[in-house]
């Protein structure tokens, strides 16, 4: 799986899409989900609903089931090629169930299971390299978010090109 947008099937960008920020501003790097949701605020003309969340919970599977495309942006702590990866995010059966948190694959799966529907859902994880007990991204994380934020852009340009 890659960040080169021909390896991915395209998405479109409607007022049907929702953008879920994983993260936590307080942790440095970890909040990349939530910066990247500012950024697309900021920058670009995104139509769909941004979500802010610290973790997954069992009751986003209902707000999924309201949408067409769903897109997950979280933080990653391991190495990816070029500092971020776009792929497509399917539905896990075999998920651990707690009361703290949720992979998006487990919102999917509940999603389809309780409410009978299967959005597109893709994952946006971007490299982050500090998770210390502060506020700010490290410049490693500024770097991987303006490569994402620029994918975004460009897929963006495409679909209403």
């Amino acid at each position: 799986m890659s960040s080169n947008l021909s390896a991915v099937q395209q998405p479109g960008f409607g007022p049907d899409t929702l953008l879920f920020g994983i993260g936590n501003s307080g942790r440095q790097d970890d909040g990349l989900g939530w910066a990247f949701l500012d950024r697309v605020e900021q920058e670009t003309n995104f139509p769909g609903r941004l979500e802010y969340r610290y973790q997954l919970q069992v009751e986003d599977a209902e707000l999924v089931s309201r949408v067409e495309h769903v897109i997950f942006v979280d933080s990653y702590a391991g190495t990816l090629k070029g500092g971020f990866q776009f792929a497509p995010c399917n539905a896990e059966a075999g998920f651990e169930f707690t009361s703290h948190e949720l992979s998006p694959g487990a919102v999917l799966y509940l999603c389809s299971d309780l409410y009978g529907h299967s959005p597109r859902a893709d994952l946006l994880t971007i490299q982050g390299s500090c998770w210390d007990l502060r506020l700010g991204l490290s410049a490693v994380a500024v770097h991987n978010l303006d490569s994402a934020i620029k994918f975004f852009k460009d897929m963006q340009l495409q679909l209403t090109a």
